[in-house]
């Protein structure tokens, strides 16, 4: 087992305080890090010992042999246990799950993000297949803590053996249910989650509390039933490795994997790259970024992302939209050098909103206007091609106006979804009613 580097920042807030020096002996769940201001502790994720503790990260040496125990964190209240696990919010920004649940929802909702929104990746929903007894613990304590009345699990309806196993498993739950997702991108937006479970739109400033309710991962939901239960600390991490590999494009899903483990040593437990390559993404295809074989991951690692390579383009002039649900305007340019391209124009989605943090936000993620305005200027600044990264739905209408003033569309994720064998996005050809809860 090759070295392992614990990044100091794995949340949102400020990075972590080492606790650890060079030399020191530690085992799974040893506390190495902690927080500094808004963050969550941070525990070694194997035995060995500390080799360097650099600005930004810890570098372990591991031991030859791995035992499965682990240091246990101290017994307290079960919010308290969270808190000192480290739990954040696996499947986007690593929000602190101990400060985002500490909320009285008086009576509200738990909705529960099992979307799986980003192409490709299954991580969640297998662990809904294998594992909904313990997801739904966490659900339960939760709403405890929150004290919330009801949650609504959001799962896409293509999702079958899930929701299936979902059924059969809340049968007796009245406080529980399934809400059934249409399959677009961005179903999984914590706003656009709210709308479809709860029919409230919230402004991109306001957080789902001000709808009474919290949006919280399955992967979390199943790291905090094993901080109450099991004492355990948060320290490794479910993801889906995907893409151009020896054996195919077939989703692998790890689970477990422990934190600081390097994005090439899972890229060869899935089988090794296949030949030549386009990049490596560390996340999904829309709000992934290019990474390295030596990056390591963390606790919001969700997928790790091989693609075919890239087309030449041979210099022609680029259009870049930057929507508030793809990549950000550094992603785009990336993308569009890798392509060979000169970018010459540069607009935002009408829906995108800048928040104070400089991120930009969809007003309604999932629901566009048209896109005309901008295909007018790519047009005025002569663009050959563009490059969107927009969701389904903006998708479908940057093509209702750009192949008309003959732009050539490209999307941020064509390179993956070609990849994975995924349709790519263009058209929306999926039903948007909204499912009846079950």
């Amino acid at each position: 087992m090759k070295n392992v580097q614990i990044l100091l920042r794995q949340h949102v807030g400020a990075p972590c305080q080492a606790i650890v020096k060079s030399g020191d002996k530690v085992k799974k769940g040893t506390l190495i890090a902690t927080p500094t201001g808004l963050g969550a502790n941070i525990f070694s994720s194997v035995y060995g010992e500390v080799e360097d503790v650099l600005e930004d990260r810890i570098v372990i040496k591991p031991d030859e042999v791995q035992s499965e125990e682990f240091e246990k964190i101290e017994e307290g209240s079960k919010l308290e246990m969270i808190k000192a696990a480290g739990i954040v919010g696996m499947g986007g920004a690593g929000f602190p799950t101990g400060v985002k649940i500490g909320t009285d929802l008086q009576g509200g909702y738990i909705l529960i993000n099992a979307a799986e929104c980003e192409p490709g990746l299954r991580h969640n929903i297998q662990q809904i297949e294998e594992e909904c007894d313990k997801v739904v613990r966490g659900v339960k304590y939760t709403m405890e803590i929150s004290n919330a009345a009801k949650a609504i699990f959001a799962i896409k309806k293509k999702n079958e053996k899930a929701v299936k196993i979902l059924k059969e498993t809340l049968k007796d739950e009245e406080a529980i249910s399934i809400h059934l997702l249409p399959d677009i991108y961005p179903m999984g937006e914590e706003r656009a989650v709210v709308r479809e479970c709860l029919g409230i739109e919230l402004k991109p400033e306001e957080l789902p509390s001000v709808a009474k309710s919290i949006v919280i991962n399955v992967e979390t939901l199943a790291r905090i039933t094993e901080a109450i239960e099991e004492r355990k600390p948060c320290f490794s991490k479910n993801l889906t490795v995907i893409g151009k590999l020896n054996g195919g494009n077939t989703p692998h899903v790890f689970k477990d994997v422990p934190v600081g483990t390097s994005v090439e040593e899972l890229i060869e437990r899935a089988g090794g790259i296949d030949g030549e390559y386009g990049e490596i993404i560390m996340g999904g295809p829309f709000t992934g970024k290019a990474t390295t074989l030596e990056a390591p991951i963390t606790k919001t690692t969700g997928g790790i992302i091989v693609t075919i390579e890239f087309p030449d383009l041979h210099g022609a002039t680029m259009g870049v939209l930057v929507c508030a649900c793809g990549g950000d305007e550094a992603r785009m340019r990336d993308l569009a050098e890798k392509m060979n391209t000169k970018v010459v124009s540069i607009a935002r989605c009408k829906q995108a909103q800048e928040m104070k943090s400089g991120a930009l936000k969809c007003e309604r993620p999932g629901n566009c206007p048209g896109q005309v305005k901008n295909s007018m200027q790519f047009k005025k600044d002569k663009c050959e091609y563009i490059i969107i990264g927009n969701c389904s739905d903006c998708s479908n209408t940057v093509m209702g106006s750009a192949p008309k003033m003959n732009l050539k569309v490209l999307h941020q994720t064509d390179h993956v979804m070609r990849t994975i064998g995924h349709p790519l996005y263009r058209y929306l050809t999926v039903s948007k009613q909204v499912e009846q809860d079950i």
